[in-house]
């Protein structure tokens, strides 16, 4: 039986996150240029070519911090169960904000995934804390645009629920 390359769980661990991205991508394409264009954003909402990029650096860099916490807690195991299970939640919720934001066109609901995503990925943080600071420290970006985008979530839902 062969073994997997050293190498290997680094690079399934760091793309792993950009899975979810990807499928996103192809709703997010479909309802920008028709629903999404239609939508009042605020002046400091940042042009649609920003969002590929940001999001592709920081799938990155999640994914890798979530291999330093696997290596270092010695792979899938009772301790790992907490700091991984935690970040594979916000994971989900982040993967979830776009079929209910574009797809759905559920502005509000799209705030509460939002926020949820942002308390998991802050408590995903702080549990990786102790077992690897480059690994929570990966996160910081993360938590920062998930700020932004919570705010930039509330604006539109709050300035266009009327709109049908």
């Amino acid at each position: 039986m062969e073994v997997a390359p050293a190498w290997a769980p680094a690079v399934g661990f760091t793309l792993l996150p950009h899975a979810g991205g990807l499928l996103g991508s192809r709703i997010t394409k479909k309802e920008i240029p028709v629903w999404y264009e239609s939508l009042q954003k605020p002046s400091w909402c940042p042009p649609n070519w920003v969002f590929a990029p940001v999001w592709g650096t920081l799938y990155t860099s999640m994914g890798y911090g979530s291999y330093l916490v696997w290596k270092e807690l010695g792979g899938f195991n009772e301790k790992s169960v907490v700091p991984l299970g935690l970040y594979a939640g916000q994971l989900a919720l982040n993967w979830a904000w776009t079929p209910i934001f574009f797809g759905a066109h559920k502005m509000g609901w799209g705030l509460v995934t939002l926020l949820l995503t942002t308390g998991t990925a802050a408590a995903t943080t702080v549990s990786w804390y102790n077992i690897n600071k480059t690994a929570a420290y990966l996160m910081a970006p993360y938590l920062a645009w998930l700020t932004m985008a919570s705010a930039l979530n509330y604006r539109i839902w709050n300035d266009n629920r009327n709109k049908k």
